[in-house]
């Protein structure tokens, strides 16, 4: 079973590969929603019980054991970034480097371009983008170009 994007709006899929339907996958697609993970898959492989198990032993053994797994294994938290290049005078960068450092934003791939320029490039939380662009632009009264 696999769940991916985000939490309530990504996508799911599960599967019983020949177990009795409803007993293997939506189990174990139970066991990752109730964790509250996203972007995971989670594999279960049985080697007994089968007709010995019944329906509801199946439902608990495959549940059981993805949530026994999920709970013990290390999870990452993926916070989506981006990347802003850009363009400006050299007289502007320490106003670029302070708009940077205010929200979040860390800076790489300085160099000068024939003009003289400074250009670099910013990463930063998706979420601060805009903001950091909107700052950006205010701390240096519009001497910037945003490079594509």
């Amino acid at each position: 079973a696999g769940a991916g994007g985000d939490e309530g709006a990504g996508t799911e899929r599960c599967s019983d590969d020949g177990e009795p339907t409803g007993t293997a996958g939506v189990p174990v697609l139970g066991a990752i929603k109730g964790e509250g993970l996203s972007d995971t898959i989670c594999i279960v492989v049985r080697y007994f019980g089968g007709v010995k198990l019944g329906a509801g032993g199946l439902i608990r053994a495959y549940g059981g054991t993805a949530r026994l797994v999920l709970r013990t294994s290390p999870t990452q938290i993926h916070i989506p970034k981006s990347a802003i290049r850009l363009s400006t005078r050299t007289a502007n960068s320490g106003a670029i480097y302070a708009a940077a450092a205010k929200h979040g934003g860390i800076t790489s791939g300085e160099s000068y371009n024939d003009r003289g320029e400074l250009e670099l490039t910013i990463t930063c939380d998706e979420e601060n983008g805009e903001r950091l662009k909107e700052g950006i632009v205010d701390a240096t009264r519009g001497g910037v170009i945003f490079i594509e």
